[in-house]
Order: structure tokens, then sequence, then C-alpha cells
């Protein structure tokens, strides 16, 4: 069990006065609408269209949405990379670069053997092979899940430096479901990881510094922490740096030609909202040149990879023809897709309640047969 997120409502407010704020001394247009985690692509950035055959594997967004309309606060999104596949686990994690034959183990899927051979080194003060059993116990690798007991060990990892421990002891000290909630102390083990590098501990810092002062001074904080996951290629942190840009927010110009290219980083990652905002600033031309049809590609791309908001756009784009010829059965039955799923979007339901009932039928059908 791994808990990689921190609430952001804090942010939320910090740049929604700042928003206002912008608004009621500036003529600069608020940015597009962020309605709504993934190694990083080691290529160079792409701001043209997807591949074809490119994965979309990001969580769809299952809130209800009243209406396809900006959104006045956008927000970076919490930390959710999945937990890693045995055979691609750094040593470093647990707190050791030399392998051995409790890591080998694991590495090689043995969890039980891999839990009994650290246990015993673990008991002995190990503080590598006490990250090792925390992380075994946590997610039920090989033996019963036992997250009260993981904590016991992350917390004596903790106390011995060692990143990762630190990282996972913070949240569990944040949830206070395992371990007694300590703020103080979390905030502590979170900032100590996140200056070992760990870039989760970074990303996680940034959401604590925002919440702890939601204004520019503590956005500006919270923008080094961000910066430097950013640039390990942790998606939510080049989405939230995306959003900092787009907004001008914590002492950085806004700057929309940064902000598109790390929207570009985060759409190829699969990030759904990075996909539909790229996709938007592709079509309007903001941050860079006009391209539609690479616009409608990432469109579709996070719309087929369900993110409600881009299924109500991409019907748009297929009903005026943009970047795509017009096709009305699939603007019909993306827009039956997005509705099902709880968007009411007035505009799309006078567009559908004029299709004939045969156009209507056909994008029925098609809707049924969509992702």
């Amino acid at each position: 069990m791994h808990w990689l997120r921190l609430p952001f409502a804090a942010l939320a407010a910090a740049l929604a006065i700042q928003a206002a704020a912008a608004a009621r001394t500036e003529t600069v247009p608020v940015p597009q609408p962020r309605p709504d985690t993934n190694a990083p692509d080691s290529g160079a950035p792409s701001t043209g269209a997807p591949g074809a055959d490119a994965p979309a594997t990001a969580a769809p967004n299952t809130d209800p949405v009243r209406a396809d309309k900006p959104i006045e606060t956008p927000l970076p999104q919490p930390a959710t990379l999945a937990p890693p596949s045995a055979d691609t686990v750094n040593p470093d994690r647990f707190g050791a670069k030399p392998p051995d034959a409790a890591y080998g183990a694991f590495q090689r899927g043995l969890y039980k053997t891999a839990y009994n051979l650290a246990l015993v080194r673990a008991k002995d003060g190990d503080p590598a092979a006490q990250t090792l059993v925390a992380e075994i116990l946590s997610r039920g690798l090989g033996v019963p899940l036992n997250a009260a007991e993981a904590a016991k060990w992350y917390g004596l990892a903790a106390e011995q430096g060692v990143p990762e421990a630190q990282f996972q002891y913070a949240l569990m000290l944040l949830d206070g479901r395992y371990v007694k909630k300590d703020d103080k102390e979390a905030y502590a083990l979170m900032q100590a990881a996140a200056e070992a590098g760990n870039r989760l501990a970074q990303f996680n810092f940034a959401q604590l510094l925002v919440q702890q002062d939601p204004g520019d001074a503590g956005i500006a904080k919270a923008a080094a922490y961000y910066q430097r996951a950013a640039d390990t290629g942790l998606v939510d942190a080049e989405y939230a740096m995306a959003q900092i840009y787009a907004n001008g927010a914590g002492g950085k110009p806004r700057d929309d030609a940064k902000a598109r290219v790390l929207l570009a980083q985060a759409a190829r990652q699969n990030y759904d909202t990075a996909q539909l905002d790229l996709a938007a600033w592709m079509i309007e031309g903001r941050g860079g040149e006009r391209d539609l049809k690479s616009g409608f590609a990432w469109m579709r791309r996070a719309a087929e990879g369900g993110n409600v908001a881009a299924q109500n756009r991409l019907a748009k784009l297929y009903m005026g023809g943009i970047g795509t010829d017009p096709d009305l059965i699939l603007a019909g039955a993306w827009y039956i897709v997005a509705r099902r799923a709880g968007l009411i979007d007035p505009e799309m339901d006078d567009f559908l309640q004029g299709l004939d009932d045969g156009q209507t039928k056909r994008a029925l059908q098609k809707a049924n047969r969509l992702p």
C-alpha cells in the first residue's frame, strides 16, 4: 500500500485568489481550463500529434461535470505514480547500493524469500533491510498486507536517514491511520527526503508548503521543489510547473512557451489533463504555433483515455470540423459518452436534439462501441 496523494485545496485557493487579483489589475487572459499518473519518455519532448499506437493509460475522471466551461483554478495534480514493478525497483530506494540476497530475491519476484532474508537483518538494525521489509508488507507481496507493521519498519529506517522510508513514513504520519498523526514530524521527514533527492517527496513537500502558506511566497517556495521533481520527469510536477508558468505564479513570469513544453512532456506520459490542455493550446495557438491537426489528435487521445471533458471537446471538434473532417455521427457519439459520465453541455444538447432519427440511432450505436 502506498500513500502518494496529498490534498491540494490550499493550492487551489491560492491560485484562485491570484487569478481574481490579476483579473482586477491586468488585461492578460486567464489560462485555459484544467477540468480535471508513468516512466519518463527518454526522447525529446514533442509538441506534435501523438502516435496512433501510443497507449492511453491515464485514469478517467469520473466526477460529475455540469458544463464544459473554463475552470478558474488550474491545479497541479497529486503524485500518482504506481508502485514500481519488481524488475525495475532501484536498490538505492532501500538505502543500500550493493546488491544482496534479499534484494536479489525481491528483484526476481521471490517476495517471501526476500522478506525472510531481509527480516533477519532488519531486526539487527539494517536500515536497507528495514525499508525492504516495510515495502513488502505495505504491498502485501508474498505475505499478508500489514500496513501497521510496515509503518513500524518504515519508521525505524526513517530514523536512520533512508529517504524512501522517510517519504513513506511521512505520508503515514499525515494520514494517521496506522501511526499517530503528527504533521510536524511528517513535514520534517518529507523535507529531509526531498532534500535527499526523492522526487515524490519533492513534489509532496511542495504541496505541503502551499498548504502551509497559500500566498505567492508559499507558491514560490514550492516551485523550487516542483521544478526539481519535474527535472526528473515526474509527470505531476511537470504539469504543476506548466500551471505555474501559465499563471505567472510564485514569482515566475508568465511564460506560455515554457508552459506548453511542459504540457507536451506530461502529455507524452499519458497525463490526460495535460493532453487536453495541450490540445486546446495548439488549437488556440497559445504558447506556440497553431496546429489544428495535432491539437485534434491530442484531444482524441485524452478522450480515448477516459477524460470526460476531452470527450465533450472532441465532440465539438468533430461537429465543427476542426483539425479533422466534420462528422456529425462521431460528434454525437462522443457527446453521448461524455453525457453518460455526467457532463451536461447545453450547446451539445441542442446539437444532439437537432440530429434526425437515423443520425441519432447511428450516434448511439457508435457511442456504445467507443472506449
